[in-house]
């Protein structure tokens, strides 16, 4: 049986991924488009925090988690995301929220189905495979290495983006009032931490990173490669379903690969280090949230207050 183990050769991993990081880059840069955020990113995310994290996690013993067949269930799991990242992001979110008018009864529905995507299939993947699920769902909470990267982490996610991002303007233009906000802030925190934490983080943490550590026999290498795939994966929903509009969309293929690769895997950088060393979940489904409930505050203001 084979056992997640120390990492091997992490220094490769690390020039490979600043290569392909730093091609995706320059390739933003020769089509004119925006190469500084990508600079920022892999600065503040994938350095900085990252080394943070280390920093935080240093006295974490994170749990082994056996994987019996590495080399099956992660072909298995790269064929599930191949689908996943063509099928569900590049077509089926499109069809589900065209499929449902906005509202109340389209978040529901389109949260219902992402669980269903990136937990429960994932879930029954690997138990048809005969792998072991119960440990990827554990927090952890009580173990050394859970609080200090939370509430430090938390803050400094929450404080750069307040400073990056114009969520504290669109908030301030809801004129919402403070009873609402009380309620609603957490309300909101709790829904993203479920619809975009949980779903995201059990999928590419919990599940491929698992995969990849065991088979690559490295944990800096499962925590680089599973960065890179995080951002590959979002490439076709962000091809086919966007606009001019969205922040980074192209009718240029490899700009748009360029794209999620230069600024999504270095922020997958932090989650991958967290969960390499802590094994905690439910930690890095609450950092997530951080980094995406002030810009979703506003919609989720609009959708159930009204």
């Amino acid at each position: 049986m084979t056992t997640l183990s120390r990492p091997r050769n992490p220094i490769v991993f690390l020039v490979a991924y600043l290569a392909i990081w730093g091609a995706a880059t320059a390739y933003l840069a020769f089509k004119g488009a925006d190469w500084t955020f990508p600079l920022i990113s892999l600065g503040i995310f994938g350095a900085g925090l990252s080394g943070l994290a280390i920093l935080l996690t240093r006295k974490a013993r994170p749990e082994t988690i056996r994987v019996a067949r590495p080399g099956l269930e992660l072909a298995a799991v790269l064929g599930f995301l191949v689908i996943y990242a063509l099928g569900f992001l590049g077509w089926g979110m499109g069809a589900l929220r065209h499929g449902i008018p906005p509202g109340r009864a389209q978040e529901v529905a389109v949260t219902a189905v992402k669980l269903a995507v990136h937990v429960g299939l994932p879930a029954l993947l690997l138990l048809a495979l005969g792998a072991q699920v119960r440990p990827l769902f554990r927090a952890h909470a009580g173990k050394p290495g859970f609080w200090p990267p939370l509430v430090v982490l938390g803050a400094i996610i929450l404080g750069l983006i307040c400073v990056v991002s114009p969520s504290l303007k669109q908030i301030a233009g809801l004129h919402a009032s403070v009873l609402t906000l009380a309620w609603a802030a957490p309300a909101a925190f709790a829904w993203i931490a479920v619809d975009a934490g949980l779903c995201e983080e059990f999928l590419f943490r919990a599940v491929l990173q698992t995969r990849l550590a065991a088979a690559l026999r490295s944990e800096t290498g499962a925590v680089v490669i599973g960065a890179l795939i995080f951002a590959l994966a979002h490439a076709p929903g962000l091809f086919l379903r966007g606009t001019p509009d969205t922040d980074g969309y192209s009718t240029d293929l490899l700009q748009v690969v360029a794209f999620t690769i230069a600024t999504l895997s270095p922020l997958a950088l932090l989650f991958g280090t967290l969960w390499a060393r802590t094994r905690s979940l439910l930690l890095v489904v609450l950092l997530h949230a951080c980094v995406d409930v002030l810009p979703y505050l506003p919609d989720f203001v609009h959708t159930w207050v009204g």
